[in-house]
């Protein structure tokens, strides 16, 4: 069969790398990649919110499946393009529709759909700029820490912990009168900080039966030791030692369940991926936040352990019969690294030719932020790399993976050398 990948990032090169590997698959097209896709498939120049264009070729390459990686194109009606066009409705969409893409889309939509599922999560209230001054006085309730959440999609941006109240005040300010985060945030969410360690687990649905993909833990501070900035994630590994069967079991019966059936009583189809992203409080699971697809660095971790065709599961999904279909999980242990460019998570160098990735053996080397010039690959995002290796423990896994990141270089070029060591 003919796939249509939508993405350019780390995420979607570790699909193109995992669906290439089965046999059902014909041809590979990624939209529009980057210069590590091309290896796996075709690179193809177009956006992923160019739902014409997006038509325009899956009618002219006789695509049979189209797998969105990012949660732009989905929240923005993907899915429903296709089905509400005769030439193409035929064609499965691996994403939810635009109505279960707002469980990422909005935070307020989620809080409410946690809150009326009886889905534990922290206690929380949605303002806007007509209601600041509500927002003032709930704020001292909450307690401190407290976190602010913009509504909307800010590209991984728009969530704030504040240790005052007088910071609380102004970023709240900031946020719905001077639209610190633009459109996302219109809206915003005060929540009761949760104390605990992260975690994410990953989910695949046809909308009745699910799978549960395995569990990861990524690193989204520029600092080791968890210090700086927050970033996209800067490594992950999988499995997570802590998530252990009683643990999977409470996020089983407390969050994924009542998530699954919430959709189907709300009367929302969701074929795709759930990111869940939880606390661990106690031995206790929280919801933190749900995505409609993959993350990213975790799928360059999650992929490598599941030892099933992915083209298969998927075509599962599209059929609603994943539950015929039997989750292989390796024992190994996955650990990603991430190159990232001078400067990132700020102004960041660009265009450094990178070198060195030949000497990476163990390791596979997913690419993000990177384009092709000629022959040279050159870092043009913030994130360029994701480094990756399967061992049969954590301790050899962080190595290799760390180990591998060294042999690569360009110009500014940056990774935490203490990624998965606080499970060691």
């Amino acid at each position: 069969m003919n796939i249509l990948l939508l993405g350019s990032g780390g995420r979607e090169s570790a699909f193109a790398w995992k669906l290439t590997q089965s046999p059902k698959c014909e041809n590979l097209f990624i939209a529009p990649g980057n210069a590590g896709t091309g290896q796996y498939g075709t690179n193809v120049d177009i956006k992923v919110t160019d739902f014409a264009g997006i038509k325009n070729f899956v009618l002219a390459n006789n695509i049979n499946m189209v797998v969105v990686g990012p949660e732009e194109p989905l929240v923005k009606g993907v899915h429903d393009f296709f089905l509400g066009d005769e030439q193409i409705k035929h064609i499965p969409v691996i994403g939810p529709q635009a109505e279960g893409a707002q469980l990422e889309g909005s935070k307020d939509f989620s809080k409410q759909f946690m809150e009326r599922h009886n889905i534990p999560a922290a206690a929380s209230r949605t303002f806007t700029r007509e209601t600041l001054q509500e927002g003032f006085e709930y704020l001292p309730t909450v307690g401190l820490p407290v976190v602010l959440k913009a509504d909307g999609l800010a590209a991984g941006k728009g969530v704030l912990i504040c240790l005052t109240l007088e910071e609380a005040q102004l970023e709240l300010t900031e946020m719905l009168t001077n639209a610190k985060f633009g459109e996302a945030s219109s809206k915003v969410v005060v929540e009761r900080f949760l104390q605990g360690i992260e975690l994410s687990v990953f989910v695949l649905t046809d909308g009745n039966n699910y799978k549960v993909l395995p569990s990861a833990k990524d690193y989204k501070r520029i600092g080791e030791g968890d210090t700086g900035l927050n970033t996209g994630g800067m490594g992950s590994v999988s499995p997570v030692p802590f998530a252990d069967k009683e643990f999977l079991d409470k996020v089983e019966q407390r969050i994924i369940i009542p998530t699954i059936e919430g959709l189907k009583k709300d009367n929302i189809s969701y074929k795709g991926f759930i990111f869940i992203g939880l606390m661990n409080c106690g031995g206790d699971p929280y919801m933190i936040e749900y995505n409609c697809r993959m993350g990213d660095p975790e799928t360059e971790s999650v992929l490598p352990r599941i030892e099933n065709d992915l083209v298969d599961l998927l075509q599962a999904v599209a059929d609603g019969n994943l539950n015929q279909q039997e989750l292989r999980i390796s024992n190994k242990v996955a650990a990603t690294v991430v190159c990232v460019a001078g400067g990132y998570p700020g102004e960041y160098l660009k265009n450094k030719v990178i070198t060195g990735m030949e000497n990476v053996r163990e390791s596979h080397v997913f690419h993000a932020g990177t384009s092709l010039a000629g022959d040279e690959v050159h870092a043009t995002g913030g994130r360029v790399l994701a480094i990756t290796t399967l061992q049969d423990n954590m301790f050899d896994a962080l190595q290799q993976a760390t180990a591998d990141a060294s042999r690569i270089y360009y110009d500014g070029v940056y990774f935490r050398r203490d990624i998965g060591f606080d499970l060691l």
